[in-house]
């Protein structure tokens, strides 16, 4: 069992490093989630490697016990709802101010959803004849360079092939390998993946018409939600959308979103003068946070 002393500076590394807060009693969760890393590193014992850990500054090690400890949890188009809302409304409201489209996922794991904002993407400029005069761009950001990694090559097989996605899509959007299902090309080109720490400012990303921030924020504690939420919101001019998880709230963390209710679902968008020379289909269903 791993001792009071190891856990709380075990705890504090994980909150300083990436925000998540291990909360009390889960020694247990962490001594199988960190097991498997006794053989790579040469270690017996989790508290031998925990204890390195507290001298350690390879940053191997570090990155390792990170994504141990992350879940990792996705599938494609996860609750539908965000996604018919980009396609039916925010696409083409967007469009309207005639000029290209950003969109950030945030904490993408293995990309999931990202690919799936991008077919997304496809199936909208499909339908409009104009579309591609405003082309869609999204950056994909997590902190683990291992799922990271795996959402570059975008190959995918077993659950990972077939949760959340249709037999129609899966046709549609992938090539059949041998080791897998390959992403097309033309869905993985829109798709712009970077290491980022949500403690770490955003600055380097640019500006976002919409973002994906969504389960993840459950795992932070209240004073990091607000720091999170203020970092998006810097990044983000009046007008733009927030997609959060349908269990997460705003309301307590910031003041610079407004709810709006659509009959697809819920988004939240940046408060401010609308960036649209035309008013928003929205505008008139909005609720405010609070």
């Amino acid at each position: 069992m791993i001792d009071a002393q190891d856990y709380a500076e075990f705890s504090r590394f994980l909150a300083d490093y990436c925000g998540l807060v291990l909360g009390e009693n889960r020694q247990y969760l962490v001594a199988s989630r960190l097991s498997r890393l006794l053989g790579e590193f040469g270690y017996t014992k989790v508290e031998d490697l925990l204890r390195a850990l507290r001298h350690s500054a390879s940053p191997t090690l570090k990155s390792r016990v990170i994504d141990a400890m992350t879940t990792n949890e996705t599938s494609w188009f996860r609750d539908s709802y965000p996604f018919e809302i980009l396609r039916q409304i925010l696409l083409p409201e967007l469009a309207a101010r005639k000029r290209p489209i950003r969109i950030w996922s945030a904490a993408c794991s293995s990309g999931q959803e990202p690919y799936s904002i991008s077919m997304v993407a496809a199936e909208w400029e499909a339908t409009v004849p104009t579309a591609k005069l405003t082309p869609v761009s999204i950056v994909a950001t997590d902190l683990s360079e291992t799922v990271l990694a795996d959402a570059r090559a975008g190959v995918y097989d077993g659950l990972s092939i077939v949760r959340g996605l249709t037999p129609e899509r899966r046709q549609k959007y992938f090539d059949t390998r041998p080791n897998g299902h390959q992403i097309k090309p033309d869905i993985q080109r829109r798709v712009r993946f970077q290491k980022l720490n949500l403690l770490d400012s955003y600055t380097v990303l640019g500006k976002f018409d919409i973002v994906f921030c969504r389960n993840v924020l459950i795992y932070f504690s209240a004073d990091t939600k607000r720091r999170i939420f203020d970092g998006i919101a810097r990044q983000m001019d009046p007008g733009s959308y927030l997609f959060i998880g349908a269990s997460e709230s705003a309301s307590s963390y910031t003041d610079a979103f407004e709810m709006v209710r659509t009959p697809l679902g819920s988004v939240l968008r940046r408060r401010g003068a609308a960036a649209a020379s035309t008013p928003s289909p929205l505008s008139h269903k909005k609720t405010h946070l609070g």
